[in-house]
């Protein structure tokens, strides 16, 4: 009887065993089982959902994804959006004063669930929360938390639907074969470990499972589940393959991933491996919900804005990106390393992969008053997220220029070195502006560089010196004015706006007399020059220091900034005249001759032109660099110049080049407005713009206890002066000013014509003349005996 009775559970176990067995295998649609192994107590799988179905699809043509690696065809490239449900508070502060804040923060507790959602208590509970933590990294860094970690996380999940909702139509992931959110069990044989796993898709029929990853990397807690499977010798003999798929251009991240999980898996019988990888590029655009998008925590960027306050200014991919950037490399590599921590590998690439050191203006749209302003930045990617800081100088400079270039007549639009006439250095209006800053030190900069690039030393200095006119013997250099002045610069008026393609400058070189003494003492050999041998001299120069030179100023990190406020000239002369034909946000500022909201920024807040030119006058008079040329020879190099910004030549592109060589730059102007976008017409390059008129209720809704609003730095708020239509510029003495502008300038400001008219734009290839109108170079020959031997 006992024997028959240990028979009878014997069976009950088997019958019992066979049936859990059985339940897997129907769970998993016939997918490798797992050893037969009581776990009553464990939540079921999910057997997941029709991928049509679960994401609402219908008339949606069955396919599959490619058989090899594949990357989605530029032409093809687009967008998907979603709702993240933090960006409603991307705005939202706490107390600037540390003790305040952590008397409100302790006051708010650290219980998130004691506050509804949509109660700001509630995000500030979970930072309360967050560094209550011991050890944790963002108990100083309040914006950085809310910025790095909590808004993305919070969109993570929509974000992750959004893309598959997305991969499955466009591939056609559909019909009764194709399973979304299934959930499998997988043993590891090389740890034991039994990993529960969620497919995003999987084929019942064909065997494929597709992992749809809406960033540019496989996420870090998936990699053992993913990396178990393929181990597992049960699926590596059942003949499943897997393919993933990524919004973003992957690069090399996770490839030691996926070079083991191929080695695991194999090849099919077809010779193809088992394991794919895909990029479906495609942007993610994030978006507030509806109701909380004018919510007084939005957050509201100064940039372009004409009047920007805490409830007015920008929003835009671009201000979600320069929102996150520090101010030093080091800030930002502390930062970076936080919000990777923070996202265990889900988040997607965040501000380190741009290098904000080349942000330029790119595009601006039709100014439609009430309504805002379409603008576009570039800049270059950074490899390996190494970049993201300096992103809010970099743009508050351009938007600053941009501003500034619109308030001032231009007949203050130049800087002046010259020991000649040392009282007319520049407008002092212009002097307190950061874009006259730049003009300026750049110019100062130039005089630097002809030093080195004379040296004869260098092949292009020796080339220089070997071609001079000679007196007695021995080379002499005339006295001459150098200066920036740009090459006929393209751009296309097109969409409402006008596209900056390319803004090159061109350094000039001619003769100049000058009476100041330079350094070194003894007399000049200019005067001993004949004019044949003057213009010989010049020619000399402009076959081989001036081209080096013209190339370190339209390449060099040095000129950066001159070329950013360049480029925001060229836009704000464009909506001058956009202005001229109907009233936009910015006729109050246009002519207004007032920059007070666009002054000297920190850390150049104490800048004054009088510093530069004593630098320069140090230099002048006692002398930078001293070229010995030969035994007994010495030479002495001394400079003067100046920057001129009213010339502006142009050259249209017609619509035909525009396509030929831009044919994508539209699309991605587009998607830049809204979210940060790689330049599909320019490798390695990133576009990220915004629109002017974001707004945000005036916060009178906000549920107690809330915190003192500390106001964004945007430069005041202060009406703008003068609502009157844009004007020809006055005179030098009609303006106040006082200053008479260097030789060569032109007070009218206008535009001329050195190109194509044709009608695609009224101004192309807009910049003005640079670095120049009375920049002058001089040089002083001294020969000195020496007792060398």
């Amino acid at each position: 009887m006992k024997y028959q009775k240990r028979t009878g559970r014997l069976r009950a176990l088997t019958r019992s065993a066979v049936a859990f067995v059985c339940t897997a295998v129907l769970a998993t649609g016939a997918l490798p089982a797992l050893n037969a192994t009581a776990e009553a107590a464990e939540k079921p799988l999910s057997p997941g959902k029709r991928c049509d179905d679960l994401y609402g699809l219908r008339g949606v043509r069955p396919g599959g994804l490619p058989a090899k690696d594949s990357s989605r065809p530029k032409a093809q490239w687009d967008e998907f959006d979603y709702v993240n449900p933090g960006k409603q508070y991307d705005g939202l502060e706490l107390p600037a004063d540390p003790a305040e804040r952590d008397a409100f923060l302790k006051k708010v507790g650290t219980d998130p669930d004691a506050y509804g959602k949509g109660d700001p208590r509630r995000v500030y509970a979970y930072y309360a929360k967050e560094i209550a933590k011991p050890g944790s990294k963002w108990t100083a860094d309040w914006e950085g938390w809310r910025d790095g970690k909590y808004i993305p996380q919070s969109g993570h999940d929509p974000r992750g639907k959004a893309f598959e909702a997305k991969v499955v139509k466009d591939y056609g992931l559909v019909g009764p074969d194709w399973i979304c959110q299934k959930e499998i069990k997988v043993r590891d044989p090389k740890t034991g470990k039994v990993h529960r796993r969620i497919l995003d898709a999987i084929n019942t029929k064909t065997r494929e499972i597709v992992e749809i990853k809406s960033n540019n990397k496989p996420e870090d807690s998936q990699k053992p589940k993913d990396l178990a499977l393929t181990r597992n010798k049960a699926w590596q003999k059942s003949g499943y393959r897997i393919r993933f798929v990524f919004a973003e251009e992957r690069g090399g991240n996770g490839q030691k991933f996926f070079d083991e999980m191929r080695k695991n898996l194999g090849k099919d019988s077809l010779g193809r491996e088992r394991v794919t990888v895909h990029e479906h590029r495609s942007v993610a655009v994030e978006r507030a919900p509806a109701k909380a998008n004018n919510s007084p925590h939005r957050y509201n960027a100064p940039y372009m804005n004409a009047d920007p306050s805490r409830n007015s200014g920008s929003r835009g991919g671009a201000v979600d990106q320069i929102k996150q950037s520090r101010p030093t490399p080091k800030d930002m590599a502390d930062f970076l390393q936080r919000r990777e921590q923070a996202s265990g590998g889900r988040f997607p690439k965040g501000p380190g992969g741009i290098d904000f050191t080349t942000l330029d203006l790119k595009y601006v749209g039709k100014p439609v008053k009430g309504e805002g302003l379409d603008y576009a930045f570039s800049a270059k990617k950074a490899p390996d997220e190494s970049g993201g800081w300096g992103g809010k100088e970099k743009a508050q400079m351009i938007s600053d220029a941009f501003f500034t270039w619109l308030a001032l007549t231009p007949d203050k639009f130049w800087v002046n070195l010259n020991p000649d006439t040392p009282g007319t250095i520049m407008d002092d209006a212009f002097a307190s502006t950061d874009a006259g800053r730049v003009l300026l030190e750049a110019d100062l900069q130039l005089k630097h560089d002809f030093f080195k690039a004379m040296d004869p030393k260098t092949e292009v200095g020796k080339a220089a010196w070997d071609g001079l006119a000679k007196v007695d013997g021995w080379p002499c250099l005339n006295s001459g004015r150098n200066w920036i002045e740009p090459k006929p610069a393209k751009v296309r008026e097109q969409d409402g706006g006008i596209y900056i393609l390319d803004a090159p400058l061109a350094l000039q070189s001619e003769f100049m007399d000058i009476d100041t003494p330079g350094p070194g003492g003894g007399e000049s050999c200019q005067d001993r020059l004949s004019k044949a041998e003057i213009e010989h001299n010049e020619s000399v120069l402009r076959r081989t220091v001036v081209p080096e030179v013209e190339n370190w100023i339209n390449t060099r990190p040095e000129y950066a900034d001159l070329r950013r406020v360049y480029t925001a000239r060229v836009a704000a002369e464009w909506i001058r005249q956009q202005d001229a034909k109907q009233p936009t946000d910015y006729r109050r500022i246009i002519n207004s001759n007032d920059v007070g909201r666009w002054p000297l920024r920190a850390p150049h807040q104490d800048w004054e032109k009088t510093d530069v030119f004593d630098r320069y006058a140090k230099i002048f008079k006692e002398g930078e660099f001293t070229y010995e040329l030969a035994k007994g020879q010495e030479v002495w190099v001394v400079t003067v110049g100046g920057v001129d910004f009213s010339k502006q030549p142009k050259r249209n592109v017609t619509r035909q080049e525009f396509r030929a060589e831009h044919p994508y730059t539209p699309r991605t102007k587009d998607t830049a407005v809204k979210a940060a976008t790689d330049d599909a017409d320019h490798d390695g390059m990133l576009m990220l713009g915004g629109n002017s008129a974001g707004r945000s209720d005036d916060g009178g809704d906000t549920p107690a206890p809330a915190p003192t609003p500390t106001p964004t730095p945007t430069g005041g708020d202060e009406p703008a002066p003068g609502d009157t239509p844009s004007a020809p510029a006055p005179s030098a003495t009609q303006t106040g000013g006082g200053h008479k502008p260097p030789v060569g300038h032109d007070p009218d400001g206008g535009l001329a014509d050195t190109g194509n008219s044709a009608p695609v734009g009224l101004i192309t290839g807009i910049a003005a003349a640079a670095l120049a109108a009375g920049a002058a170079l001089v040089w002083w020959m001294r020969r000195r005996r020496t007792t060398r031997g």
